[in-house]
């Protein structure tokens, strides 16, 4: 459990704790050869936008193995691919699937909460329409980028309804597809309906959506079995900026910033400000709060000494903006610089 009411330090340290223990989890051999095993029999590649929401962990959702899917986390889940950065990352992920032969799914989520619209996506005001909206002018995006025919770069707009973590994908027309809504019984049919729903999409990805579908549905019926609180108070206490996070997926507690958006500092006076109300509030405690940047690396080498200089240059630019315009936060900002090691997924500081 998150130390919440404990000293700044105490929870930097517990923080760093977490993601050595999801390296460990990781690089283990076992996580290593399911890796494996699931690639060879699902070759499609995987990438998921969604907001920096940690309810929102597809992995965990769909019991997919841990570094199949990659995401692509924003503030509320917003993204433009004309944002120049955003376009040089997408590229590269789908150009590295296609040179490997496989073909390329781009799930696109918004999130809401079927029981309090209280519950849903604050990057847009709990306007679950207006979420559901952006992300379909981001399927747009990825068919004017990558083809309206979809042959190897498919966009699929999904929504993912936070009190069960049920999976709501969107095929064409008016069709949708409610994963909290099949029962065991229709599990068999599951092909069909996806044939049905989606008809454009390759049978190859369609093949390969469906054990997502069927790991969402048993995930939501293990979570039928327990109680849950679902009226989880923002606590938020740290800012991140920057990709390599998808360690970091606990609820309200972190408002993670993409190195996407031409204008960094807007995301990060809006999470500066929160952080403020939250302290105001008490509900954390006011002895400060934590900046740290990631930026991934593969190779040892020019690509690392990148990463790390990006991630230099992200700490000092959101530490500036917050110290010129919230002089009242600035004494207990700490900051944390870090590049993420994509192979192993370890994380590595750059300053103590």
């Amino acid at each position: 459990m998150a130390p919440l009411n404990q000293a700044l330090q105490t929870r930097i340290e517990w923080l760093f704790d977490m993601a050595q223990r999801h390296t460990q989890d990781f690089a283990s051999l076992e996580a290593s050869l399911a890796r494996q095993r699931y690639n060879a029999q699902h070759p499609t590649a995987i990438m998921v936008m969604k907001c920096m929401d940690g309810r929102i962990n597809i992995p965990i959702a769909t019991q997919t193995p841990r570094g199949i899917i990659q995401p692509f986390r924003n503030l509320g889940g917003i993204f433009h691919l004309g944002w120049p950065h955003l376009g040089e990352v997408l590229m590269g992920a789908v150009s590295k699937a296609i040179n490997q032969g496989r073909q390329a799914l781009m799930v696109i989520t918004y999130h809401f909460s079927k029981g309090d619209e209280k519950r849903g996506c604050t990057g847009f005001h709990y306007r679950t329409a207006d979420a559901m909206a952006h992300t379909f002018g981001i399927r747009d995006e990825v068919s004017q980028l990558f083809g309206q025919q979809h042959p190897t770069v498919y966009p699929l707009v999904c929504g993912f309804e936070t009190d069960e973590e049920a999976l709501v994908v969107h095929g064409t027309g008016q069709q949708t597809l409610n994963m909290a809504e099949i029962s065991e019984t229709e599990l068999d049919e599951l092909p069909a309906r996806l044939q049905t729903l989606l008809p454009d999409m390759p049978n190859q990805m369609r093949d390969d959506l469906l054990p997502l579908l069927q790991g969402n549905w048993r995930h939501i019926a293990a979570l039928r079995q327990r109680e849950r609180s679902l009226d989880i108070e923002h606590r938020e206490w740290m800012i991140c900026v920057g990709r390599g996070f998808d360690w970091l997926h606990l609820p309200n507690l972190a408002l993670i910033i993409g190195p996407y958006s031409p204008d960094l500092a807007d995301p990060i006076r809006k999470a500066a400000g929160i952080i403020r109300s939250n302290m105001a509030a008490r509900r954390i405690p006011s002895d400060g709060f934590l900046l740290m940047s990631s930026v991934p690396y593969e190779n040892i080498g020019v690509d690392k000494a990148r990463a790390e200089l990006k991630s230099r240059f992200l700490a000092r630019f959101a530490a500036d903006v917050i110290r010129q315009e919230f002089a009242d936060l600035a004494p207990g900002m700490r900051v944390r610089e870090t590049v993420l090691n994509w192979d192993s997924r370890s994380v590595e500081p750059l300053n103590p």
